[in-house]
């Protein structure tokens, strides 16, 4: 293969996978959905980071795996108080941030 045919594959890959995640972002606003529905769909995003995240816990730091929990435990409180998902994730990673600056 060529680099023309190499930044045309890389293309076409692109297209294939931006796509799906393009059309439900324009697709939303016309859809309207039930209270369920739309509860469920909020929850989303907590429940992927937690997913995400939880594997990760408990190999954070080998030596004192309390850094991972009390980080784990930090975003999950602002979880359940229903903060952002980024605003989660933010202080988590600064509690654990303070936490090697200090121990």
């Amino acid at each position: 293969m060529n680099s023309t045919e190499y930044i045309l594959l890389i293309l076409g890959m692109t297209l294939v996978t931006y796509i799906p995640r393009m059309l439900p972002a324009f697709l939303i606003d016309k859809m309207r959905f039930g209270a369920k529905s739309e509860k469920f769909l909020r929850l989303i995003p907590y429940t992927a980071i937690s997913a995400l995240v939880f594997p990760g816990v408990f190999f954070v730091d080998g030596a004192n795996p309390l850094i991972g929990i009390i980080g784990a435990l930090t975003a999950g409180i602002l979880a359940w108080r229903r903060f952002p998902v980024i605003a989660c994730v933010l202080a988590s990673i600064a509690v654990n941030f303070l936490q090697y600056s200090f121990l």
